[in-house]
């Protein structure tokens, strides 16, 4: 049988979900409405670390229109097994309760649960719970936490989770380097901040034993495993419900600790429960990320050459890291030799508990590494007196060095770091701008160009990562539905497996519709995580599509008379390639399954579905990127603003075009963000400072210029030659924004080090400089 003729994929097909979305017509969380059902409000900390004396919850209890008002004394001896398929259940993990119990920890911590009629009768009855509290010393600063007097958790004496180091730094290497680029460089904390909060509506029907949960979650189906084996219920009596999310980025992968208690409770109540987090919640309470402090150093040879790599640094993973956050972080020691002819490379990090928000993953959970390595090299370069183009261009790796090991043991292979570059150099026009900087220098206004250029893995085949599961049905009607894992988190994996789908059956594409996010109906799947959607259900697609290709292939022969060789499908019906006036549609075949299976051939199936699970043989899909920006600083006021930003990237073969650089735009916008404006702060005594809109400041158009796309395509090993783009805007814009702005400010004798880059940072920086 022929392989299938490739007629959607790799074109702009319009995304399926957006008529719903931009007409209003989305479902999400809040938008769920069950029969009686009530509503859970958290009672939060208002203390970064204290003992809690007692709960006082009579009055709450005693208000008309509320429930139940739970403490860690009614849910917490419920959790029967709360590990994360992340890692594993035989991983050591840190301490994660559902309910802070005898101490919280840090600002925002929940204690107890108020269930009412409704959110505003839950929220005043907060205030009549009274909490004796015996407030402690707290750790707020990472980077005095180790060995501090302030111990977050008993069982971790000197606040440090765990850590890992590599080989030892060759300390020769660098002492007889003739150039060395050695800088502390600290990136503040930033998060996700999707615009639907994370929620819960949870149905517990006690007759039936069932549990159904309405979630915004990136992983459906690890949800409802994760809610069997807390409440240790029978998983087949869990259904989770997954329909539009407005914004996961990874903040939405693992079940939190809100989570749990909301599963926990709504079994202690006759009705179904929802939690619908606020802004300020999501801001206090749903994880931190980035958060790293650290010392890296880059070694050069007289010709500019990276003769050996250093990176020793902490990372603050707060109070309630979620999850496995000592195994995570190694990530950033690991990719820091990224895309260059690295000989050598050493590292060491520790992880530090603190009394603030947990630990939580956000879109390349690893970007320090990228960040420091970046920075490092346009530093090296002005000590070399060169430009940052020609450092780049003496040290990346080009695509016939392929297969190459780091120097930690990472194969890259099918990848062109070289190749992105020089399309992103190209398309700036490198010697057009920097005639122009220096035409601006001379009228006393400061441009600056900055690169970044980074290797990502995507679609991890490891663990459960490692399978993807597909089912997809011709309907009597000759219409086709594909099922899998996925839901609408943006990344739009509705449209790429209808176009996928559509060219593995020979369908036209509007008789494939999908449907996703429902554990009752879809095959397991990891979910939306590590950027390997495309990759992995492209594979599973390709699994039960061949199967279900095959049985078609069969029908037509026999219903046209002629050997299954000669059968071509395409446009939804089946052909002749000898005579193209034998043909037949899938309408016709699927009434003949469904209706008249007696005309089928005597033994074959009348079966028109098919379901099939990829694994995956490919354990790392290799992506990378350059990004380049420019920028103009305003010296006077150090307000910076981007002038252009390229990003060459190299995905292999686009299923979607526009879908993938719609992931490349949000990313890179995420990462302008985190580079100019971002910043979860707290004070010494851990209160946050940065709960709202008006104090946590995102980027929006007006901060972020037109962006424009080069693509280099290098196939993967796997299914169709795909690759994950999910997380690479996200790890190459901060980088490239640092860089533009220490190189417009190099001529002041300014390089910044510290994030972001505030413009009160940045006089700052101008006045201490001009003071020297």
């Amino acid at each position: 049988m022929a392989a299938p003729a490739t007629r959607y994929a790799g074109t702009r097909v319009p995304r399926v979900e957006d008529t719903r979305l931009l007409t209003g017509h989305g479902t999400y969380v809040d938008d769920v409405v069950r029969p009686g059902m009530l509503h859970a409000c958290f009672v939060r900390s208002p203390f970064a670390r204290a003992r809690i004396n007692s709960i006082d919850t009579s009055a709450a209890v005693s208000m008309p229109g509320v429930h139940a008002v739970l403490t860690a004394a009614d849910l917490n001896g419920d959790v029967h097994e709360a590990w994360h398929a992340v890692a594993g259940k035989d991983v050591a993990d840190t301490p994660r309760p559902p309910l802070a119990e005898g101490e919280v920890k840090f600002v925002g911590d929940p204690i107890a649960i108020v269930i009412a009629e409704n959110r505003y009768l839950a929220e005043d009855a907060l205030e009549l719970i009274d909490v004796d509290y015996d407030p402690l010393p707290a750790i707020a600063d990472f980077t005095r936490a180790v060995g501090h007097e302030a111990v977050v958790h008993e069982a971790y004496p000197d606040n440090v989770a765990g850590g890992l180091a590599g080989a030892p730094p060759d300390e020769e290497a660098f002492a007889a380097a003739a150039y060395v680029a050695d800088e502390r460089i600290y990136q503040q904390t930033h998060v996700p901040v999707p615009i639907e909060t994370r929620g819960l509506v949870v149905e517990w029907v006690a007759a039936t034993q069932e549990l159904t949960l309405w979630a915004s979650t990136q992983t459906p189906h690890e949800l409802r495993a994760f809610a069997a084996r807390l409440l240790g219920i029978p998983a087949q009596g869990v259904r989770v419900i997954a329909r539009d999310t407005g914004g996961g980025f990874g903040q939405k992968v693992v079940p939190m600790r809100e989570d749990m208690c909301i599963l926990l409770a709504a079994r202690k109540v006759s009705a179904p429960l929802k939690w619908i987090e606020d802004r300020r919640e999501n801001l206090m309470s749903a994880g931190q990320a980035r958060h790293v402090d650290g010392r890296a150093r880059m070694a050069f040879d007289a010709d500019g050459a990276i003769t050996a790599v250093d990176i020793d640094f902490i990372q603050d993973i707060g109070a309630y890291p979620t999850p496995y956050p000592v195994l995570t972080t190694a990530a950033i020691g690991m990719f820091f030799p990224g895309p260059y002819r690295v000989p050598k490379s050493s590292f060491n990090y520790k992880t530090v508990f603190t009394n603030t928000s947990g630990l939580a993953a956000y879109r390349g959970p690893w970007q320090y590494e990228t960040l420091t390595r970046e920075i490092l090299l346009d530093i090296a370069a002005r000590k070399m007196g060169i430009d940052p183009v020609e450092l780049r261009r003496k040290n990346l790796l080009r695509r016939d060095e392929m297969p190459f090991f780091n120097p930690n043991g990472m194969p890259y292979d099918h990848v062109a770091p070289m190749e992105t570059f020089e399309q992103a150099v190209k398309i700036l026009d490198h010697e057009g701008f920097r005639k122009e900087q220096a035409e601006a220098l001379a009228q006393g206004r400061y441009l600056g160009l900055g690169f970044s250029a980074y290797i990502e893995p995507t679609g991890a085949a490891t663990g459960h990562l490692a399978t993807e599961g597909c089912t997809i049905r011709m309907e009597p009607t000759g219409k086709i539905n594909v099922y899998v894992n996925g839901g609408s988190s943006g990344n739009s994996i509705e449209t790429t497996v209808v176009q996928l789908t559509a060219d593995a059956l020979g369908a036209d594409i509007a008789d494939v519709s999908t449907i996703q996010g429902d554990t009752a109906v879809t095959p397991y799947g990891a979910g939306t995580q590590g950027s390997r959607s495309g990759p992995m259900t492209a594979g599973a697609v390709n699994e039960a599509g061949t199967i279900l290709r095959a049985q078609l292939v069969a029908m037509a022969a026999h219903v046209l008379g002629v050997p299954e060789d000669d059968i071509e499908l395409a446009n939804s019906k089946a052909t002749s390639r000898e005579d193209s006036s034998k043909s037949v549609r899938f309408a016709d075949l699927a009434y003949r399954s469904y209706y008249e299976p007696q005309q089928l051939a005597p033994g074959m199936a009348a079966t028109l579905e098919a379901t099939a699970r990829f694994t995956s043989q490919t354990m790392i899909h290799w992506a990378n990127a350059t990004h380049a920006c420019t920028c103009e600083v305003d010296v006077t006021t150090g307000r910076v603003t981007l002038t252009r930003y390229i990003v060459s990237e190299d995905v292999g073969p686009m299923i979607n075009p526009n879908i993938v650089e719609g992931q490349i735009a949000g990313g890179t916008v995420q990462g302008i963000g985190g580079a100019l404006l971002e910043n979860l702060v707290y004070d010494d005594e851990g209160n946050p400072l940065s709960t709202t809109f008006v104090d946590y400041l995102l980027p929006t158009a007006t901060e972020v210029p037109p962006i424009e796309y080069g693509h280099v395509e290098v196939p993967s090993p796997g299914v169709g030659g795909y690759k994950g783009c999910g997380e690479g805007g996200a790890i190459g814009s901060t980088p490239a924004v640092i860089n533009a702005i220490n190189d417009a400010l190099a001529p002041l004798g300014v390089t910044v080090t510290t994030l972001p880059a505030t413009p009160s940072k940045i006089v700052a920086l101008i006045e201490a400089a001009a003071a020297d």
